[in-house]
């Protein structure tokens, strides 16, 4: 009771604001209830009997009518048995002189005079003069939205940058994982920004910018929300698209003004993300150039180091196109740091499955060393996704856990797809099985493949079936031997096809697309072929200027046809190879075929206890 007494009653205050609509809105009502006032009266007059004025004056004389209510030239007249009557008169006479002019005395009846005439004459002049008043006011609202559109106009050169605080930014260096070594340059960078005099003792200055380049989903935007975690100073976020406009000269305007309102807030951090969309790199006269994204351009390089640099301001800029970048921007004094966000490692992606499993409970069965080479080729992103959809798929069999098959079916679905429950002929089936069977086999008999992970025939995405077969470990280089062992387990599942069946289907597409790109590969990029070592693809040709761009290489239709005939010659000896491993272990095809009808899937162990262990 005592905390009910001191609570305080909060009373709104109404305000009414003079503006435009709500005028407009006082006369609407106003006008509608005159029509409802009007159209009530009209119904009264059709509702109640009506009787002549002498007959009432009489019955008044009589006394039978106990109040009478005169309305203009209306009058309505109220009977001592609760009957209502009404008659009319003319405007010009009154009802109190009529009943005078009869002899009857006023202080017998109750005379109640009602004068609407000023107030319908103020409703017809309203709506008289209601057109009037809304196309003036349509014109207002023209002219009104005119001036803000001419306002937007020079707004539009305004920075749309966002503007981070630290204590609103959750995201720390901590959080990071797997770009160890972006990671250590960038905390450099907030130390520069946070303690510049220990640099400058030493005479060194602050990098003006930093890039980084990298795929997409390694880290580059999460590592610049860690930056303006870490950092202590104001850090303006923009895109590089939203430099961009319809109007010519607003995307250089806007670099302006974040440059300026970065050097009034130094020492600052300007991240720019997706840089490519202007900083692709400026037409040498092969394509046509586009003015507005050139003069943003060099908006930026004047920014970055003019005739009046920046100081205390550093740009970190994100992208994942660093080939398309112009050169003037690229050099030292603008972006002096240029970082590779790549893939992460075995270690990093240990520590990045660590980071996102914080929340999430794991069974005692999850080990993260097999996750992390299960995993190879993922990026963080990657990584977080399939935590999460492992969380997903705990939570659908109301396991309180997430077990080691939860993070596995979650790693096959991020890449492949969710499971398809096709309906399938016993035909299609077994096609499949073998097809599948083809590619594990080959893949299990040539000496320098990996382990195979996972066989099945279950379907995900537009594959009726997959055999995985991760790299056991991170590979900097590709020998020209892994490289047609890679292509002639490729070829494994149509040699299987035509050495069981006698037929061939169309379920080895995607295996010849891939095929026949590492051979090309192979002939026109590596030097890997009778051909020579020599580039036959496109180049980047560099101009007197240090502009850049891709030119085809000239060749002629002699030397086409010898690289297509090296491409030939490498698929047909690699397909010659998959037969002949299919031949010899047929048996052990066959095997491998029924265990995945009756299974649909198989793992690494299932697989090696019907072939046995792979020779290393």
């Amino acid at each position: 009771m005592a905390n009910n007494k001191n609570q305080k009653i909060k009373i709104k205050e109404f305000k009414f604001n003079f503006n435009l609509r709500n005028v407009f809105f006082v006369i609407f009502v106003f006008l509608f209830l005159a029509y409802i006032y009007r159209s009530v009266g009209s119904q009264i007059k059709q509702v109640l009997p009506e009787k002549p004025l002498t007959t009432i004056v009489q019955e008044v004389k009589q006394g039978r009518i106990k109040k009478v209510d005169v309305i203009d030239n209306r009058i309505i007249a109220y009977y001592k048995d609760d009957k209502l009557a009404v008659t009319f008169k003319e405007n010009s006479e009154s009802f109190t002189k009529i009943l005078q002019d009869n002899k009857i005395n006023l202080n017998s009846i109750e005379v109640n005079v009602k004068d609407t005439q000023s107030s319908t004459g103020l409703a017809n002049i309203l709506s008289n003069l209601l057109p009037t008043i809304l196309m003036v006011a349509f014109f207002i609202f023209l002219f009104r939205q005119a001036k803000g559109a001419q306002d937007s106009v020079f707004s539009f050169g305004q920075s749309r940058a966002k503007r981070f605080v630290k204590s609103l930014t959750k995201t720390k260096f901590t959080d990071v994982a797997g770009v160890d070594e972006a990671k250590k340059e960038l905390e450099e960078i907030v130390d520069f920004l946070k303690n510049p005099e220990k640099y400058k003792k030493l005479g060194a200055r602050t990098p003006k910018g930093v890039l980084l380049v990298g795929p997409s989903g390694c880290g580059k935007t999460l590592l610049a929300k860690a930056v303006a975690g870490e950092a202590n100073v104001p850090f303006f976020s923009i895109a590089g698209s939203e430099f961009m406009e319809m109007l010519v000269g607003i995307g250089a305007a806007r670099v302006r003004d974040l440059f300026d309102n970065a050097k009034k807030n130094s020492p600052a951090i300007i991240f720019i993300d997706e840089i490519d969309a202007i900083g692709r790199a400026r037409s040498a006269g092969v394509m046509p150039a586009h003015d507005e994204r050139e003069q943003t351009l060099n908006q930026i390089l004047v920014e970055m180091d003019g005739f009046t640099p920046t100081e205390q301001v550093v740009v970190i800029a994100a992208t994942n196109r660093g080939d398309l970048l112009d050169s003037a921007l690229l050099r030292p004094g603008r972006f002096d740091r240029r970082i590779i966000v790549d893939f992460p490692d075995l270690e990093g992606r240990k520590a990045i499955a660590k980071i996102h499993s914080r929340g999430k409970p794991f069974d005692e069965s999850v080990n993260w060393d097999k996750v992390a080479k299960r995993t190879v080729g993922y990026s963080g992103a990657d990584l977080e996704n399939m935590l999460n959809e492992a969380a997903i798929s705990a939570a659908r069999a109301t396991r309180l856990k997430i077990n080691m098959e939860d993070i596995e079916d979650a790693a096959t679905k991020v890449k492949l797809g969710p499971e398809k429950k096709r309906l399938q002929s016993d035909l299609d089936k077994k096609l499949t099985a073998y097809h599948e069977a083809g590619h594990a086999v080959v893949s299990h008999f040539l000496p320098h493949t990996d382990p195979v992970h996972r066989i099945s025939i279950v379907s995900r995405g537009m594959a009726l079936g997959y055999t995985l077969i991760p790299p056991a470990k991170d590979k900097l280089h590709e020998t020209k031997t892994h490289l047609l062992e890679r292509i002639s387990v490729m070829m494994g599942g149509r040699a299987a096809e035509q050495v069981i069946f006698d037929e061939v289907t169309t379920g080895a597409a995607n295996d010849f697309d891939q095929a026949t790109m590492i051979a090309k590969a192979m002939v026109v990029e590596y030097g890997m072929s009778d051909l020579g070592p020599i580039n036959y693809g496109p180049t980047m040709d560099i101009t007197e200027w240090g502009k850049s761009y891709f030119e085809q290489s000239s060749i002629s239709q002699e030397m086409m046809a010898k690289i297509d005939a090296e491409v030939k010659k490498i698929i047909t000896l690699c397909f010659e190879k998959a037969a002949n491993i299919i031949k010899t272990n047929k048996e052990i095809l066959d095997k491998v075929a029924e265990q995945l009808l009756k299974k649909e899937s198989l793992d690494q162990d299932e697989f090696e206890k019907i072939v046995g262990k792979k020779e290393k």
